[in-house]
């Protein structure tokens, strides 16, 4: 055999990488950095104004009417929703977590802001339903932690 020529068996074989255990493990990376990118995405863009009052941040609450309360409460909610993202027992509960958050966020853009950025949460919500069923499992994991106390 040259040099040239991969053995059958070799792991970067074009069959080894279309096999179904190839595309499983490219599909939870794949996955994994999307989750990765959410939780950074509620942590760093969506919770950190909020928890800092950044004046656009306070100003739109003004606007809503819910006042500073509201505003912390919400960035609190999506940064815990972003750390726990990550950590694979809560990854399914945070996600649908943060999906009702954003569920709140399209009645609040399309009633406050007459449709302004409506389509953000909406964007949002399809990758997180993706991890919510996809990691699903990890919910019985959950209970049986919490059932253990």
């Amino acid at each position: 055999m040259s040099e040239t020529t991969a053995p059958a068996s070799s792991p970067t074989s074009v069959a080894s990488v279309a096999s179904p255990t190839g595309r499983a493990r490219a599909a939870r990376v794949a996955l994994r950095a999307v989750q990765i990118l959410l939780a950074l995405f509620f942590g760093i863009a969506s919770a950190l104004p909020k928890l800092i009052a950044h004046p656009t941040a306070v100003e739109s609450f003004d606007k809503i009417g819910w006042g500073s309360g509201a505003m912390y409460t919400i960035g609190a909610l999506e940064l815990a929703g972003a750390v726990a993202l990550l950590i694979p027992v809560l990854q399914s509960v945070a996600a649908v977590a943060l999906s009702a958050l954003m569920v709140g966020a399209f009645i609040v853009q399309l009633t406050a802001f007459d449709g302004q950025n409506a389509a953000t949460p909406l964007i949002l919500i399809a990758p997180l339903a993706l991890i919510a069923w996809t990691r699903r499992t990890h919910n019985g994991d959950l209970l049986r932690l919490l059932s253990r106390r």
